[in-house]
This record gives structure tokens, sequence and C-alpha cells, in this order.
């Protein structure tokens, strides 16, 4: 899966990899030619005494280094340039696949580990295009040595063009376990990062329950396997490398004795011999990339897994067939919305009918509430039934259409970083409104800076109710056709939760709300209460009757 990944960062960046390949391997190049030319400048200027022949030989072995010198700098920056945008536009890949509208099936990772993929991963599989210019100028490189050492003398030549596949075959061999190791590096420390974030987010509710002492040795252990992996790859790392430079330094050393050979039997010249013994000791840099491009592109192929699993990962709910509708088919104003033999999780053939414009509540147990709200989000697909919005399928419309049409807003909904205005949006009276409604206003006037006062991550900075009222008035500033609230008062006092129930049915006045709460108050603002029990419609009534004629009602929403 990985090569799919590798190959569109390579091909998305071939034109900055063509140039730099290209200055790296003029780098390379020169870098040959000096001991060339330095031998020439034994035999043609050192040994016949010539001294305009030595200073024209020192001007070309300057031009040679200043022509290096640059090169190697232009290419730097240009595979650093292939490396970063490769890297940023897989982050911005993973992100939108993350965001979805659809969904992902890929609920098995924590939000630490998304974001250890989005960042550490794809900077590694980016790496791969910092290194691979590189990785050809060192071929080009060996290439020039051997050709040089050619018209020297052949088996000298023969000597470096045979001996460099073997070795590049062995540093291909020895990247196996460094990949495979690399991978399990990423994944734990993936796995460390995840569970530390979600740690973090719930250190109240730790705190609360006193197991403080069970997250920590939780994290101690799944700290310590990222350790033990990190070392295991560090291992595997200097394996790889000490095998390369082994492999390397016997091979040079085979070019050195054969040189000084036949420089003894008087098959070359002393300049020969010394640039023969030069172009054997620059064969330690080409070998000394092609192993730190090996390990780059190791690591590289590892996180490319990593990040193909992420970019592959099925919908939750399937495309619409042939695109689907658009928002225009949609009322707009009020929907209405309904729901036939819906099976998910709790929900058992659950019927359900809301009428455009129309303010219900419905009771449910936690199950039954919680996979309600995934269905109506359009956050899973159903395992049976439909639900139909406007007479139009969920699964014939768009994600997208569906998501302007239908909004649900989870109870415990995060804030952003950011202002208190950022989080809830929205402008003028419909500001206004939601901020009244949802009570935020009182919010908004207690806080330092009002309405642009600054949010911490997830709004910790707040209190519970007052996040819950700033979430309230969010949902409620988007005005959307239809609004699914999940027990948006739970965090706030009995006084506030009368108070925003009472101006909640204004705000929403001509458009579609579902409540799904047990809250009294809440319930009683409605035109009419749907009670689920095992996952269907048990009763249909005002919120007064079902108190009066049933007991299990009155506990649920009375206890």
């Amino acid at each position: 899966m990985s090569g799919k990944v590798l190959r569109q960062a390579i091909t998305s960046q071939r034109r900055h990899l063509l140039t730099a390949s290209a200055l790296a391997a003029t780098h390379q190049g020169c870098e040959a030619a000096v001991p060339l030319l330095v031998g020439v400048v034994i035999d043609e200027a050192v040994a016949t005494g010539s001294w305009p022949a030595l200073a024209g030989l020192l001007a070309t072995l300057a031009a040679v280094f200043v022509a290096l010198s640059l090169s190697y700098r232009f290419a730097a920056r240009r595979a650093e340039l292939a490396a970063e945008e490769a890297a940023h536009e897989l982050r911005l890949r993973v992100s939108r696949r993350v965001l979805d509208p659809r969904g992902t099936a890929d609920a098995g990772r924590l939000p630490g580990e998304l974001v250890s993929i989005a960042v550490s991963d794809t900077r590694r599989v980016g790496a791969v295009n910092g290194a691979l210019p590189f990785a050809v100028a060192a071929l080009a490189g060996l290439v020039v040595s051997g050709v040089a050492l050619l018209r020297i003398s052949i088996p000298l030549g023969l000597l470096v063009l045979l001996g460099t596949p073997p070795l590049l075959w062995l540093s291909h061999l020895v990247g196996k376990p460094l990949e495979r190791r690399s991978a399990q590096e990423a994944e734990r420390a993936a796995d460390a990062s995840g569970l530390a974030a979600d740690l973090v987010s719930g250190l109240r509710v730790l705190k609360g329950i006193g197991a403080e002492a069970a997250a920590v040795e939780r994290y101690r252990r799944i700290s310590r396997s990222a350790l033990a992996a990190t070392l295991r790859a560090a291992r595997a790392h200097a394996g790889h490398d000490g095998t390369i430079l082994a492999a390397t330094g016997v091979f040079i050393a085979a070019v050195a004795l054969v040189g000084a050979q036949l420089a003894a039997s008087g098959a070359i010249s002393i300049g020969q011999l010394v640039s023969a013994v030069g172009l054997a000791q620059y064969l330690l840099g080409p070998f000394q990339i092609f192993a730190w491009a090996g390990g780059r592109i190791a690591q590289g192929r590892a996180s490319a897994c990593r990040v193909e699993a992420v970019l592959a990962a099925p919908a939750a709910v399937p495309s619409a067939a042939g695109g689907g509708a658009a928002g225009a088919t949609l009322r707009g104003a009020g929907s209405a919305l309904r729901l036939h033999g819906v099976t998910h999780g709790a929900l058992d053939g659950l019927d359900l009918d809301v009428s455009p414009g129309e303010f219900v509540g419905v009771v449910a147990d936690p199950a039954s509430a919680h996979d309600l709200v995934l269905c109506l989000g359009r956050e899973v697909e159903p395992t049976s039934g439909e639900i139909v919005l406007d007479g139009v399928p969920l699964r014939n419309l768009d994600a997208g259409a569906v998501r302007a049409t239908v909004l649900t807003a989870a109870h415990d909904a995060d804030l952003f970083e950011g202002t208190v205005a950022d989080n809830i949006g929205g402008a003028g009276t419909a500001l206004r409104t939601a901020l009244a409604a949802s009570c935020a206003d009182e919010v908004v006037s207690s806080l330092p800076h009002g309405a642009h006062t600054a949010v911490s991550e997830r709004g910790r900075s707040l209190s519970g109710g007052q996040r819950q009222r700033i979430a309230l008035a969010r949902a409620l500033a988007r005005n959307s056709p239809v609004l699914v609230l999940h027990d948006p008062t739970t965090a706030v006092d009995a006084v506030t939760e009368s108070r925003i129930a009472a101006a909640l049915r204004g705000a929403r006045a001509g458009r579609t709300t579902i409540l799904v709460t047990t809250s009294p108050a809440l319930l009683a603002v409605t035109d009419r209460v749907l009670l689920l029990r095992d996952g269907r419609v048990e009763k249909i009534a005002t919120h007064a009757d079902l108190v009066d004629t049933d007991a299990g009602y009155r506990e649920t929403v009375l206890s």
C-alpha cells in the first residue's frame, strides 16, 4: 500500500526533484573530478616543473570547487523544498480525509494518533524527496568514478563498476529490518501520543473518580512500549549504517590495494595512483549517502503504510449515487424528516415522523439516543431501513447537502481555541437571538473581554455550563432547517435550563427541531414527545400526558 503514497509524493514534486538531482549530480561529478585533477597536476605540472601548467590547473581546481559548492547549496534547497511541499500536501490529504463529510469507518484511532500520522508520518514520507536527489547524485558519482578509473586502468574501473551493484543490494537487504522496526516505532509513538491526548482531555473526570493512578500506570506501560520500539529502531538504524560502512570500507581498501599494485608494476603513473586512491576515498561519500538515503526511504515506506491506512479507510456512509441530489432540492426553512424501519445498534426497526417546523422531543435510553443522533447526523449508515429528508432518502443526498440541512449538536461538543465569537460564528440578529436563547449572553457579559475573550483548547478555560451554553449558541446561530439537540443543558443549573427552554422554541420558530433529552423543562415546551423503548417508538403524546399516564416516563424524566 505504501507504494502508491510514495509514488504520489515523488511524482507531485518531479520538477523540484529533477532540478535537485541535476544540481546534486553536478556536485558529485565535481567531487569526483577533484582527485582526477590532482593526479593531472602531479603528472603534468609537478613532475615536469611547468609553472604555467600548474597555474592553469590550480585555476581549474578553484572553478571546480566553486561549482561543487554552489551546486550543492541549490540542490539542498530544491530537495528540502520538495520534501516540505510533499509533506504539506500529504498533511492536507490526511486532514481532508479525516474531515470528510461522509465520515470514516477507521474509528479505532485516537485523535492523538491521527495527529501523529498527520504530522510525523507525513514528514517522514516527505523526507524521502529530500534524500532521493542525493541518492541519484551518489549513483552518478559512482558512474563518473568508474569511468574515470576505467580510463586509468581497466581492472580498477571494472572493480568499481562490478562491485557497486552488490553493495547496493546489501543496502536494500539490511534496510528491511529498519523499515519493519521503524513502522513499529511510529505505531507505538502514535499510541502513546493518542493516549496522552485522551488522558489530558479527560483529566477532570479521572480526578473526579480517583483514577489518576490507574491512568498513569496505563500511560507508563504504553510509554515504555514506545521507548522499547524506539530503541529497537535505533539499533536497526545503527546496524544498517554500520553494515554499509563496513562493507564500503572493505571495498575502498580493495580498490586502493589494486591501484597500489598497478603503480608498483608500472602499469599506471604516480599521478594516476594518487587519482585512484583519491577516487577510492571519494567513494566513501556516495556509499554513506546510500546508507543515509536507504534509512530515510525505509522509514518513509513504513510511515507511508500508516498514512495509506488512513487515506484508504472506507467512508462511514456511502457516497450518493451520481453524486447525490443538491442541497437546492431540500425545503430550506423547515424540513420534514421520516425514519422507516431504522435499525442500528440499539435502534430496532425505528419508525419516526417529524413534520416541517415541528418541535419534537425524544426520550430514550442513552444507547438508543446516541445511535439515533449518529443516524440523523449521517455519521453512520443504518444497518437497515431508511431516513428520508423532504421526500429524499439520505443515501441519495450528497453528504455535504445533508450536513447543510440537518445539524446534530452533541451534548459534549468541544470548543475550539480562539475567541468566543470565533466559536459561535454568525452575525447580527441571528447571533443575538442565539446568544439570548442559549443564555450564552450572560456568559459573554461575565467574561473579561466579552465575546472577544480567548478560549483555550476544547474550551477548558470555561466551566462546563459555560461551554455547553456557547456550544448551544453555536448550533442555534447556524439556523439550520433541521436541528437535532442531544441533552443540550446537562451542565447548567435548573433556573438557567428553564430560561433556555422558554426561549428555545421561539428561536426555532418555523424550523424543525428534535430534542433528544430527558430534561422535563425542555420536554415541556415541545409539541409532542416520542417515548422510545427497546429501540422503537412506544408512545407518542405531550409531555404532560406522558407524565400523567406513564410511570416509566415519570421515573425517567422526573427522577
